[in-house]
């Protein structure tokens, strides 16, 4: 075990090499949350917190959609950040004519390649076929570098899954996306899909994997994704997006380095701030017990966890410093005398063994009559009375 990571020698025989870069697509992607609306502006600050998280690339918008939107692309591309700017496309001309007279380099190129999607358009195979051909080349003509991006491609007929990407490749895209828009892909699934994938396309395209978290397995899936050989994974921070959101990044990066042994760039001290001020920017609460960013991780209330608290690896997986958090105690129902006596040292305050036993009662009193938590001023006057 590591001086940050307590997670025992039990996934020591499935730990991997493996070479993963994150594309984050919070500013497109995770705008597509249901209320959220970024001002070019929310998105540059962010664009600039992305980028010193270590985000290697960063998908600036979809600068077709709105005048605003293309604003939001003009000033990250001109903010001399060190990670990559993306755009996105449809696999349309006029979508890439656009990034082109940006000054955009890189893209991905959606279109959708499951049945269902394609009857829902009233568009067949081949039409379909026919627009990736030419948009991609297009595109590839002008000087972008594409990451052809099949929508709803877990969905897809896997011959049809095939012969698209196998195409795009041939058209000119130079990386391809497995894509599991509707987050059905169990962890399995998506290693044998990127590896199929690989295999079709070659060693040389760089495989990407997009995840949406509708089973509450986009983290699982990302990971099972990078063993099978994805070098970029995709997602977003706090897990924003449509339905039930994308894959988590920073999620990602924990599980990927605690307990596979698989490092990235991403600066795990520096997720909570920046994960704060999104929530803030796009008006969203997380829960308080979500991984690595919950107000809760380290916060301790039971007695039976307090009288521990002096040995972190007793009660917790990796430090509080690996992610930039503050470990402390709070009073209440469920408190001890060890946590009495943690908080009394904590502000000051000199009790004999009798006066901790009295003041707990009280705290337990005083948490079940408010049905929640007593305030350290609460405590002061529990403690004077």
């Amino acid at each position: 075990m590591s001086g940050e990571f307590w997670t025992g020698r039990l996934n020591d025989p499935y730990a991997f090499d493996a070479n993963i870069g994150f594309y984050d697509t919070t500013l497109r992607d995770g705008e597509q949350t249901v209320g959220v609306v970024l001002s070019p502006e929310d998105k540059l600050e962010l664009a600039r917190g992305l980028d010193e998280l270590g985000i290697e690339r960063i998908e600036a918008g979809f600068p077709r959609v709105s005048d605003e939107d293309r604003r939001a692309v003009e000033l990250i591309r001109d903010a001399g950040l060190n990670a990559e700017v993306w755009g996105f496309s449809r696999a349309v001309e006029a979508d890439v004519k656009v990034l082109v007279e940006l000054g955009v380099g890189a893209s991905v190129i959606e279109s959708p390649i499951s049945d269902l999607k394609l009857e829902a358009l009233g568009v067949d195979r081949e039409a379909m076929l026919e627009r990736i051909v030419y948009a991609v080349s297009f595109a590839a003509e002008q000087g972008l570098t594409v990451a052809f991006f099949g929508v709803d491609g877990t969905r897809a007929d896997l011959g049809f899954f095939e012969t698209v990407y196998k195409t795009a490749v041939e058209a000119g895209a130079r990386e391809v996306v497995v894509v599991d828009t509707i987050g059905i892909a169990a962890p399995e699934a998506v290693a044998d899909l990127v590896g199929r994938t690989r295999d079709w396309v070659g060693a040389e395209v760089a495989v990407h994997f997009h995840g949406h978290n509708d089973f509450g397995l986009a983290t699982a899936a990302a990971v099972a994704a990078a063993r099978a050989g994805a070098r970029w994974i995709h997602g977003t921070i706090n897990g924003m997006g449509e339905r039930a959101g994308n894959a988590n990044l920073a999620e990602i990066a924990l599980a990927l380095r605690g307990l596979y042994g698989v490092e990235t760039k991403l600066r795990l001290e520096r997720v909570r701030a920046f994960s704060d001020r999104l929530r803030s920017v796009s008006g969203y609460e997380l829960e308080p017990y979500k991984p690595l960013v919950g107000e809760n991780l380290f916060t301790r209330e039971s007695g039976a966890v307090a009288s521990q608290f002096h040995d972190p690896p007793a009660i917790e997986p990796y430090s509080s410093e690996l992610v930039g958090a503050e470990r402390k105690i709070v009073l209440g129902k469920k408190s001890g005398l060890d946590s009495i006596r943690i908080k009394a040292d904590e502000l000051g305050l000199d009790l004999d063994d009798d006066a901790q036993r009295e003041l707990l009662t009280r705290v337990k009193e005083l948490g079940m009559k408010k049905r929640g938590l007593v305030t350290d001023d609460e405590f002061r006057k529990l403690a004077g009375g």
